[in-house]
């Protein structure tokens, strides 16, 4: 089992001050921080929150300031057990060593692990965490030479790890007969993996990730894996014939809808694109996907202007508090300033199926925003707390160091913040008919 400490001469925290819309000075706290342009630069945030309400938040650490496939990236990780007001020292879930071993990639798996991607069991202590691993470059790779896929698991809440298991072929080998296969490469996208809170299969509630892959012309495409034992085997959502987002996306995330049908959200240029897999069996994973839709300013929804860049898609219940009816909001992350800046929150009221029951429905007439940065600043994720607050994760160029990574910061926002005191979370709002169920086999 792995646990490193750094030297507390490394460790470096401080208050950032960031806006929202109405100007309101907002703090942050530096959790990974890129202090000057000399020091090894951080990248791509993931946070859990364990089922005792601990955050644990996991950041790539790049030696080689550069992606994966440049060389040595280690994993780095800290702890909050009370709702992110104080925070343990960094440490080191797993190190690469940078080696290019014989010039072939496939021997070299230990050369860096990064993009991670997180989550925690809602019923034991278990946390899987998902990551790139080796010196082979997304870009680069072939199907003979992929960029590989690591698994690593604690069983303690995060305070100690596995050794890496690669699980490359889990995802690869599926698509290779399929119309888009053989791939050249793929990767989990960072940041949150999903557990779903009404499939329940055997032991575990069901997982599910979102894999952005080159297909075998090159071209980009996204599909939706799911996973019935807490990661130990993966399945394609939907199946490998048909891509829910088959050119276009990026870097995907995925998230349950109130009817209990999966939502899948794909980076692209201007905004995002949106589409939603409807079960005819969630115990089986049986069902299908609708036709995918943009979603950006002409449509009213969710808008990055000139950029695309990776964020967080995430679905509560919520009140509203002008009525007192009860309902729920999607919310979705991205940068909303030119280029990469200014990331913060949109929000979209879902009062009705109307309001989600197709992708291009879903993808229109997003309701409002909340800013969070208002300096450069990239990828994010999120997680809702104990407390009910939601523990946000972003990448900032804070301390203006232009040096190949970002400060990773952290912040609590409620939705109440989010939404302008429209709304409340609300963790008692009855499901009732929109929940497809709960299957044990």
């Amino acid at each position: 089992m792995r646990k490193f400490l750094l030297s507390a001469a490394f460790l470096f925290s401080a208050a950032l001050v960031s806006a929202g819309d109405d100007g309101t000075a907002k703090k942050g706290y530096d959790l990974f921080p890129t202090p000057t342009t000399q020091a090894i630069p951080y990248r791509i945030p993931a946070i859990a929150k364990t089922v005792d309400g601990r955050l644990v938040a996991v950041a790539d650490y790049r030696f080689c300031r550069a992606d994966i496939g440049n060389g040595r990236i280690d994993l780095h990780c800290r702890i909050s057990d009370d709702n992110g007001a104080t925070w343990g020292d960094i440490f080191t879930i797993i190190s690469g060593d940078g080696k290019k071993i014989d010039n072939n990639p496939n021997k070299s798996l230990m050369a860096g692990y990064g993009d991670p991607a997180i989550v925690a069991d809602r019923e034991s202590n278990r946390i899987l965490l998902i990551c790139v691993c080796g010196y082979q470059t997304y870009f680069a790779a072939t199907r003979e030479y992929p960029n590989q896929v690591a698994r690593l698991y604690s069983n303690d809440g995060g305070l100690t790890w596995s050794e890496p298991e690669v699980i490359t072929e889990q995802f690869y080998a599926p698509i290779d007969n399929s119309p888009v296969g053989p791939i050249k490469s793929m990767f989990i996208g960072s940041g949150r993996i999903f557990q779903s809170s009404v499939t329940k299969v055997g032991d575990y509630y069901r997982l599910y990730a979102a894999m952005l892959a080159r297909d075998n012309k090159g071209q980009f495409c996204n599909f939706v894996v799911y996973s019935d034992d807490f990661g130990g085997k993966w399945n394609i959502l939907g199946g490998a014939e048909a891509a829910p987002v088959p050119y276009g996306g990026d870097e995907p995330k995925t998230e349950e809808l109130p009817d209990g049908s999966i939502l899948l959200s794909s980076r692209c240029g201007g905004g995002r694109l949106y589409n939603i897999f409807t079960f005819t069996d969630a115990g089986k994973a049986v069902g299908y996907w609708g036709e995918h839709a943009f979603s950006g300013v002409d449509n009213n929804g969710v808008t990055a202007v000139n950029n695309s860049c990776n964020g967080e898609v995430m679905v509560l219940p919520v009140t509203r508090k002008s009525d007192g009816k009860d309902m729920f909001i999607a919310l979705q992350s991205l940068p909303f300033g030119s280029g990469r800046s200014n990331v913060g929150i949109y929000y979209k009221v879902l009062e009705g199926f109307s309001d989600y029951n197709y992708p291009k429905n879903f993808a229109k007439d997003w309701d409002g925003k909340y800013q969070i940065s208002n300096l450069s600043s990239a990828y994010s994720t999120m997680i809702q707390q104990a407390d009910g607050k939601i523990a946000f994760l972003y990448e900032e160029d804070t301390y203006k160091t232009q040096g190949g990574g970002y400060t990773i910061v952290y912040k609590d926002v409620s939705v109440e913040e989010i939404t302008g005191g429209r709304f409340v979370y609300n963790p008692a709002v009855d499901r009732g008919g929109f929940v497809i169920g709960t299957l044990d086999k």
